[in-house]
């Protein structure tokens, strides 16, 4: 990797001072950052590690009073460590179980795992986020196995790669950032948008600032994660669904149905949200949503195999956030 200065404030306001220099990136658990760099990807002239930043790291709150307020800097151990969340937030807590390996768990942190970098191998190869070469499109001639079937009439072929924004969405998380011109608070999806050209970036977070931390309003109701993955050992999800479901009298009153690597940001299926609400979940309405949530869906040459696991995913988080685990009795 090229050479970079490096510092380790102890503030927050510190820390925004030396992220103002130009070319300057912030430092967590560094699982993303350390292979961009060793893959070029990234060149920063500064970087800049928070952890030495202590208020950036903890869990504080009730999840079942006022919500839990998640540092940025709080390791995924400690997420999982967390009694109150597992228990309220099951949705989280098992897509934060999904991630890396103990090792991974053990550095990578919330923020850095909310705003890690696209995992397109086109990407990481230095083609940009749309990897496009003479105005065409590397992605839709070349291996898509893994990249986005919703969302797919543009050049942002990628798919979104954090493991945690599904949940935190479902749950309506919101999550606050500092910089340069002050304090702002945003819901988790607003963190991310779709470039529509090769100078965009795919997160909100400019440079020069800082996510700070994560709220999650108190749990209501049912939520659940399940991810499908190529392998149970150290991988990433291909598919995964996070849900939030409000019932009333057993029947659904309310949804929100995130899916992760299926898009180049979190994607919200209203499709899937409409087909449940007004029914008891079972396994034929559940069924029924999973077909509505990929019916819009439109795969590239080589990831149609995605439409299937999206339809099971959602099938069966919702049949988890009922209580109903039936695919683990087979």
């Amino acid at each position: 990797m090229n050479a970079f200065d490096y510092a380790a404030p102890a503030s927050i306001e510190d820390a925004l001072k030396l992220l103002a220099t130009p070319k300057s990136e912030a430092l967590s658990g560094g699982t993303d950052l350390l292979c961009r760099l060793k893959d070029y990807v990234s060149d920063p002239a500064r970087v800049v590690y928070l952890k030495d930043v202590k208020t950036l790291a903890g869990i504080s709150g009730s999840a079942t009073s006022d919500g839990l307020t998640l540092g940025a800097g709080t390791l995924l151990a400690d997420v999982l460590d967390h009694k109150g969340l597992r228990e309220a937030y099951p949705a989280l807590w098992q897509a934060t179980l999904e991630v890396g390996t103990p090792q991974i768990r053990n550095m990578a942190s919330v923020g850095g795992n909310l705003l890690q970098r696209p995992r397109c191998w086109y990407f990481r190869a230095g083609n940009g986020l749309l990897a496009l070469k003479d105005g065409k499109s590397l992605v839709r001639a070349g291996d898509n196995r893994h990249h986005a079937i919703f969302l797919t009439d543009g050049d942002a072929l990628f798919v979104n790669p954090s493991s945690l924004a599904a949940p935190l969405i479902a749950l309506g998380a919101q999550a606050t950032i500092v910089g340069p011109k002050g304090e702002r608070t945003v819901k988790v999806e607003d963190l991310y948008q779709i470039p529509k050209s090769d100078g965009d970036r795919e997160l909100t977070v400019a440079p020069g600032e800082v996510l700070t931390k994560v709220t999650i309003p108190a749990a209501k109701g049912k939520n659940a994660s399940y991810e499908a993955r190529q392998k149970q050992a150290h991988d990433w999800p291909l598919v995964l669904a996070s849900v939030n479901l409000t019932l009333d009298g057993g029947k659904v009153s309310k949804a929100r149905v995130i899916l992760a690597g299926v898009a180049p940001i979190p994607y919200r299926s209203e499709e899937a949200e409409k087909a449940i609400v007004g029914k008891t979940i079972t396994l034929e309405t559940a069924g029924a949503a999973g077909a509505a949530a990929v019916a819009a869906a439109k795969p590239l040459s080589m990831n149609g195999y995605k439409v299937t696991l999206t339809n099971t995913a959602v099938k069966r988080a919702l049949l988890a956030a009922a209580g109903n685990r039936y695919w683990e009795e087979v």
